[in-house]
């Protein structure tokens, strides 16, 4: 011991770096914590299922592949920690125990290569991404997170895995040329079940790079450059999506509206009975879908929006009245207006004032800015349009409108945010499917862990009456500081002898 101190001496370790060639007790279940959350993915996503749905593709004889149970595994890491490419995620893969642990994997196993993602999406297609979207789906109706009657909906442009710069343009006949030309040159080198009759989309325009983007601008200041647009549905209970669909940009969002109620009503088994969207959908092909299936409509009115501007200079259209026996309209000047030739897109019918008492009336002004005179547009199915409007002007419908609004934008923000959703990480549209099923299925996986956690449930349980009662005594504080003041003052009135 040394002279003055009372502690023994101790010496500074030196550690070891000679590397162990055999190690058979490291145990990867005692290594991940309990409350890790791919313990709990793996608890309540069943990857099995993938193997019986893509037997068919494989054959009986030749090498034997990565397990297909394993596979969907690495992609699921791929979204689920927003890994930056599949290179970097075989990289990770072998340096991080849950990961291996989660895989099945053990410390001296070794990693595939990446090829082996992109060679058995080739080789399954979209089908199996789908069907763990749906399965997703059918688990949070089951855990009783799907309230089924009521659904939002909503899309959002993704940018496409290719730059501006390969964009081309021509003829019609040119660029369909090319895309076919294409796609046969795609499935000789890749060997993909990429469809040739896949939609075609602006016909003068084409990317080199990935053909099935179309070339679209986003808001007022954006430059135009290759997307692509995902479709979904949120259910209003729990924001669970219930249903996704991936287009190229330039399809049209209210063109999509029944196909995401089908997709609803097949993937929940409920009716929908009320739809939510923006003014985007609130077209009269929606409309009247919705009513005659008897969904109420609590879209945005386009038509209504559409008419704010003109209305303060020219009489709307409520302003005529229509006659059902005769089947003409009345303006506001008395005159008729008889029904002329039908638009079969637009499944309605013209109706028009004559052009000389149109020309002589004295609300000319008021009425119209054409030289042929006023004319009003009736649906084929006024009725039930007329009944649509209505139930999208309630008060129900705004107050579901802007519930709508933060619960599309808080799923978009989060996808964006933890999920790599703004921008496409393969190219072709059958590729973009798959990761927007992915997205979908790991949000939906969140929202399922989110409320099976028994500790959460009772923590929240016991903070409601814990929060009853500290608000009680917030609102009390005041009168309680001032009753302390006022005895306090009585105490020294009592206790001071008079002078």
């Amino acid at each position: 011991m040394l002279k003055g101190c009372s502690h023994d001496v101790i010496m500074m370790g030196i550690q070891k770096s000679e590397a162990q060639l055999f190690n058979y007790s490291v145990n990867l279940e005692k290594r991940v914590r309990i409350n890790h959350p791919l313990r709990r993915v793996k608890a309540v996503v069943d990857f099995s299922f993938v193997r019986e749905e893509v037997a068919h593709r494989y054959g009986h004889k030749g090498n034997e592949s990565v397990p297909p149970e394993v596979i969907m595994k690495m992609v699921f890491l791929l979204f689920f920690d927003d890994i930056k490419s599949e290179r970097e995620l075989m990289e990770v893969i072998a340096e991080r125990l849950d990961y291996l642990w989660f895989l099945d994997y053990g410390l001296d196993e070794k990693v595939p290569d990446h090829s082996v993602l992109s060679k058995a999406r080739a080789r399954w297609g979209k089908e199996v991404f789908e069907s763990l979207f749906v399965r997703t789906v059918a688990q949070c109706v089951e855990a009783g997170l799907v309230e089924g009657s009521k659904l939002h909906v909503d899309a959002s442009l993704i940018e496409a895995n290719a730059s501006k710069e390969s964009v081309i343009q021509g003829a019609s006949e040119l660029i369909a040329a090319l895309k076919r030309a294409y796609c046969a040159t795609e499935s000789k080198l890749e060997a993909t079940n990429t469809a040739s009759n896949y939609q075609m989309i602006n016909d003068r325009m084409m990317s080199l790079s990935d053909p099935d983007a179309s070339l679209m601008r986003k808001g007022s200041g954006g430059g135009s450059r290759p997307r692509y647009q995902n479709h979904r549905a949120i259910d209003d209970g729990k924001g669970v999506i219930t249903a996704t669909l991936s287009t190229p940009g330039s399809i049209a969002e209210n063109k999509k509206l029944m196909e995401l109620v089908d997709q609803h009503e097949r993937n929940t088994g409920g009716a929908a009975q009320t739809v939510v969207a923006d003014h985007k959908y609130g077209t009269s092909e929606n409309y009247v879908a919705c009513q005659e299936r008897g969904i109420k409509t609590h879209l945005g009115d386009a038509f209504a929006k559409s008419q704010r501007g003109r209305e303060r200079t020219i009489f709307s259209d409520a302003k005529f009245v229509y006659d059902e026996k005769r089947d003409t309209y009345r303006c506001p000047a008395g005159q008729i207006l008889r029904p002329g030739k039908v638009h079969p897109i637009r499944h309605t019918r013209q109706y028009r004032a004559s052009p000389r008492a149109c020309a002589a009336c004295v609300l000319r002004a008021q009425c119209t800015h054409s030289s042929s005179g006023r004319t009003v547009h009736r649906h084929e199915k006024q009725a039930l349009l007329n009944r649509a409007r209505e139930q999208a002007h309630s008060v129900a419908a705004r107050r579901d409108r802007a519930r709508r609004h933060y619960l599309m934008e808080g799923s978009f923000a989060d996808a964006t945010n933890n999920h790599h959703f703004k921008r496409a990480r393969w190219r072709r549209l059958w590729r973009q499917q798959i990761q927007d099923y992915l997205i979908a299925a790991i949000q939906n996986v969140r929202i399922l862990l989110a409320h099976q956690n028994p500790k959460r449930s009772a923590a929240k349980a016991l903070r409601a009456p814990e929060k009853l009662v500290l608000n009680c005594l917030g609102r009390m504080h005041p009168c309680i500081e001032m009753l302390h003041t006022n005895f306090a003052k009585l105490l020294r009135l009592a206790f001071i002898a008079p002078a």
